[in-house]
Parts: structure tokens; sequence; C-alpha cells
């Protein structure tokens, strides 16, 4: 499995490089076309950057016409990042190239294989849970 889990990392990396983004311009339009506007600052958060890295990361977007800055509905003071229609196409497409991947990686496994891999995914979300309270209890400590 170990083996399986590499080979597959490797493949979402060459993957992601067919959208001709680089990597952190790749998962910040991922944050804001799967989980919607966002402000600078929560979107830098999310990333795990300084707002001004960010905000270096967001021009490139823009200027590449696969985000945008605009006004919040609410309090117009608060500036949002959202992606645009091409950014959002962009996202698909990559999203549909890693479904990809996953579907071969999972169809070249051992019957057996692939059916333990399927019932490990049902522990995933307790997992990840588990590693966002460690890591808030290590912030907070």
């Amino acid at each position: 499995m170990n083996s399986f889990a590499i080979h597959l990392l490797r493949s979402m990396g060459r993957v992601d490089a067919e959208s001709g983004l680089t990597p952190a311009r790749l998962s910040a339009l991922s944050v804001i076309h799967f989980g919607g506007p966002l402000p600078l600052g929560r979107l830098a958060r999310a990333e795990g950057v300084s707002s001004p890295t960010m905000s270096r990361v967001v021009d490139g977007l823009c200027d590449q016409g696969l985000a945008e800055r605009r006004a919040h509905d609410v309090n117009g003071r608060v500036t949002l990042v959202a992606p645009t229609r091409a950014g959002s196409a962009l996202m698909r497409r990559a999203a549909a190239r890693r479904a990809d991947v996953i579907a071969e990686a999972l169809a070249a496994l051992p019957l057996r294989q692939r059916d333990s891999l399927v019932r490990a995914t049902a522990h995933f979300p307790a997992l990840v849970s588990g590693v966002r309270e460690a890591a808030a209890l290590t912030r907070s400590g």
C-alpha cells in the first residue's frame, strides 16, 4: 500500500502540472472554487501563508483571468477573492484529471487490495478530524 500511495502522489503532481499553474496558485484557486469566495486574509490562513504572499498569488490568478477581487455584498470594506468562470472551468478539468488518475490507480490494484483500500477510506473522516483537533491543540498550547 505504501508504494501505491507514493505512486498516486507523484501522479497527482504530474496531473496538477497540466493545469499550467504553480502549486500555490492551483491550491488557492481550489480553495475559492470549492469553498466559495473568501477574504484574502482567510484564504491566506487556509493556505498557511502570510497575507502578502497570498496577495501575490491572487495577483497572478487575477492576471491570468482565473480569479477576481470583488466587494463583499454586505460589508463593502471587505474584498473577497472569487474564481472567474475560466478559473472554475480550470478547476473542474483539474478535478476530473485527478479522479481519472485515482480510478486508473485503483483499477491497476489486485481486487483484494482494492477492496481493502475502499474499506479503509471509511475511516478517513475520523482520521482527518483527529489530525485537525491535534493541530488546534498544538496551536493553542
